[in-house]
């Protein structure tokens, strides 16, 4: 390698000589033309054109054309894409301003069925020179090509808009839209157009294309008619022209336009009264979608011209087409037609209302289901009041009461407001015996819980009692598990005076096999017998409620009726049915029902009992136990613990052993509290605490205690107690001394207060 290098060392060195040695003779020469040049002009002078032409002369052959070149794969082709973009980018990035750059561009994109790169390119080329003409008809082809019309349709609005004197894009763009049918679309063009005054030829135009569509009776036309005729002081003329015009069009072609043109020309004539019929006349006429400018205009001539009354008019007749449209949009809308007939009350006179309320109540409902009729029977009830109240014709009134009971399906489902109403009204129009005929067929037909009240009340209105019995009998035939119709039948006899009537009354209701309120009846027959003061009555009534039922309720109202009565021995009676509650209530499984009857009595031993009585029912309230138990969802799996109250009677003996020994270890807890705070203590106090804890361990090591302690671990896990009462009153030992109850309350107070310390 190293003689390689040297080898070419030497002879660059030869080579490097020669070439040092030319240019130094070459910078010599350079050196003398610097210094020594000829400024003459030459012999011959040669011209640009001679050198053009000698270049054409010498030219020996002609370059042939490229080569075509064939693309075979998608990786040639986008090669060649991105070479012919590339190049065509680059002769724009030279000058933005040669158009014809863009247009090739955008046109060789179209080529390749780019349209969207194509209208980029169209829209990048517009912010370049937006008022190139040729750039907006080359745009607007190529989106009519590809038949893309809205944007066509863009295109062309754009071009008009920014340059409204070129005529061009508004014979392309109206030609377009003709061929593509939108004859409106053209005429409106056209329209605009117009709008600026252009030339002779684009109203040529204009016509032409009317002509061709056979658009020569247009309303533009007679309103422009009518404009010349007043423009040169042709008023009967103008108006003359507007009347033909309406006459021409009719009621079938009408058009707001020529109505509010119409009326503009009276209202510069000062023919205000002709205005407002014209208004009238139109708005009666055309649809409310289609009189929105109509109602505008006819709302601000009222406001100059006219007064409160016309404002209020106007508002009204827009508010009717509103409800119109709704109804006829969706004639069972009962809202719209209710809407609509407090419109017409309001202001219209009794035809007018009376044409509503019989279109409306013509649109029966089509299923015969009572909640599909109930906002349709308020049009017949309300029809009926305007008949009877608005325009007092009573005929009438009763007609449209017969009218809606022959239409309501009374097989399937009646409605009692419309009988009563019907009643009602002939009552008023003094004619009872129509009254009373129409609540007999109701009954007859339908019997209904209402209309045999609201028989009974008219009746009670009328003082017809031998009518009410019949008419409660009759009620009770129909429902005798009714317990109100019961009680109100018999407070009727009561009002009447008849106590053996309405004893008998309550009698039958209490021996009936079923009942959809028996304590409400129960309590108003005892109420009655407290309110005729036959309390032995009562008594036996108590007695026999209680022997269907032993709620608590009825052994408290028991004994409180017993406290109520006067007596000498009203307080014995009274505590000798809490003791028979008590005992009736020892196997209750709501535990609630049973304390609430422990309280009432022990409120009654504070009012009325000596020391004894409240203590001995103080012994007789449960404790208050917090447990847990184990909740299960609903598809078996475990869904955790649920903290409830319990309550633990004391003369439930199952559970004495168990509240013993857990007294026993709250004693034990406090002594080892006690023992560890005070370590020096009285002589005379420790052994007695240390023998106490002694009894109580070796109690609770007893082997009969065993069992009982394993069970008291358990419940000492699960419950926590509030108030603990271990006194028990044994009812069948009443011989025990007060002494021995004193020594055990005193050994249970220990307990307690040792097992309160151990919780």
């Amino acid at each position: 390698m190293g003689r390689k290098n040297s080898i070419l060392t030497g002879t660059s060195r030869s080579r490097f000589r020669e070439k040092l040695s030319a240019m130094t003779s070459c910078g010599e020469e350079k050196k003398d033309q610097l210094y020594v040049k000829n400024k003459a002009p030459a012999e011959v002078q040669i011209t640009a054109e001679q050198l053009l032409r000698e270049a054409k002369e010498r030219e020996l052959e002609l370059l042939p054309p490229p080569p075509k070149q064939k693309i075979t794969d998608q990786e040639e082709l986008n090669d060649y894409k991105l070479r012919k973009r590339k190049s065509f980018e680059d002769n724009i990035r030279k000058n933005r301003t040669v158009i014809s750059n863009w247009i090739k561009y955008a046109q060789w994109e179209e080529s390749l069925k780019e349209i969207q790169r194509a209208r980029s390119i169209y829209e990048r080329a517009l912010d370049v020179d937006h008022r190139n003409v040729t750039l907006w008809l080359k745009y607007a082809e190529i989106e009519m090509k590809s038949r893309q019309v809205n944007h066509a349709r863009n295109i062309w609005d754009r071009a008009i808009t920014i340059l409204p004197r070129v005529n061009q894009f508004w014979y392309k763009y109206t030609y377009m839209e003709e061929m593509l049918g939108n004859i409106a679309g053209c005429r409106q063009v056209f329209e605009r157009w117009m709008e600026w005054e252009p030339e002779e030829q684009a109203w040529h135009s204009y016509i032409n294309f009317e002509l061709r569509y056979k658009e020569v009776e247009k309303v533009k036309n007679w309103i422009k008619y009518a404009r010349f005729e007043e423009k040169h002081g042709y008023i009967a003329h103008g108006r003359k022209v507007y009347e033909r015009a309406v006459e021409f069009f009719g009621e079938e072609h009408v058009d707001e336009n020529l109505f509010v043109a119409f009326a503009r020309f009276e209202e510069t004539q000062k023919e205000f009264e002709r205005v407002r019929v014209i208004y009238k006349y139109a708005l009666d006429r055309i649809p409310k979608h289609q009189a929105q400018e109509l109602f505008k205009n006819y709302t601000m001539f009222e406001k100059k011209f006219g007064d409160r009354r016309g404002i209020e008019d106007v508002i009204v007749s827009k508010r009717r087409f509103q409800y119109e449209e709704e109804v006829k949009a969706n004639p069972h809308n009962y809202d719209a037609w209710f809407d609509y007939l407090r419109l017409v009350e309001s202001d219209a006179d009794a035809d007018t209302v009376r044409d509503v309320y019989e279109r409306a109540i013509a649109n029966i409902p089509p299923i015969q289901e009572k909640r599909h009729w109930r906002r349709y029977i308020y049009l017949w009830i309300n029809y009926g009041l305007y008949e009877e109240l608005e325009v007092k014709d009573p005929e009438r009134t009763r007609q449209v009461y017969q009218a809606c009971l022959e239409l309501i399906p009374h097989k399937k489902f009646t409605f009692a407001k419309i009988w009563l109403l019907f009643a009602q009204f002939e009552i008023r129009q003094k004619n009872l015996q129509a009254a009373r005929k129409i609540m007999g067929t109701a009954i007859g037909k339908c019997p209904k819980n209402k209309l045999l009240k609201g028989y009974i009340e008219l009746e009670l209105q009328l003082r017809e009692f031998d009518r009410c019995r019949k008419l409660y009998e009759k009620y009770l035939e129909f429902t005798p598990e009714n317990c109100t119709t019961w009680i109100k039948f018999a407070e009727l006899e009561t009002i009447l005076g008849d106590i053996e009537r309405a004893r008998a009354i309550f009698e039958l209701a209490i021996g009936q096999p079923r009942l959809d309120m028996p304590e409400v009846l129960w309590k108003s027959y005892i109420d009655f017998e407290i309110e005729q003061e036959e309390f032995e009555n009562t008594r036996n009534l108590y007695k026999r409620l209680l022997q269907r039922t032993q709620h608590v309720k009825v052994w408290i109202s028991y004994a409180k009726f017993e406290l109520s009565v006067d007596g000498p021995d009203r307080l014995q009676k009274c505590r000798q049915i809490y003791e028979e509650a008590n005992r009736s209530m020892r196997n209750c499984e709501e535990k609630e029902e049973r304390l609430m009857l422990l309280e009432s009595w022990r409120d009654f031993e504070k009012e009325f009992g000596t020391d004894s009585t409240r203590e001995r029912v103080r012994k007789l309230l449960p404790e208050k136990v917090k447990k847990r138990r184990k909740l299960t969802a609903e598809d078996g799996s475990d869904a955790g613990w649920e903290e409830y109250y319990d309550y633990i009677f004391p003369e439930d003996a199952a559970n004495q052993p168990n509240l013993k020994l857990l007294a026993m270890a709250k004693m034990w807890k406090k002594q080892q509290v006690i023992t560890e705070d005070d370590e020096t203590l009285p002589e005379n106090g420790p052994p007695a605490a240390e023998e106490t804890t002694k009894q109580s361990v070796e109690a609770a090591a007893s082997p009969e205690n065993r069992l009982t302690t394993a069970s008291s671990r358990e419940t000492a896990a699960e419950t926590e107690q509030e108030k603990t009462y271990d006194d028990r009153d044994d009812d069948n030992d009443s011989s025990s001394s007060e002494s021995e109850e004193e020594e055990k309350g005193g050994e249970r107070k220990e307990s307690r207060s040792s097992e309160e310390d151990k919780e």
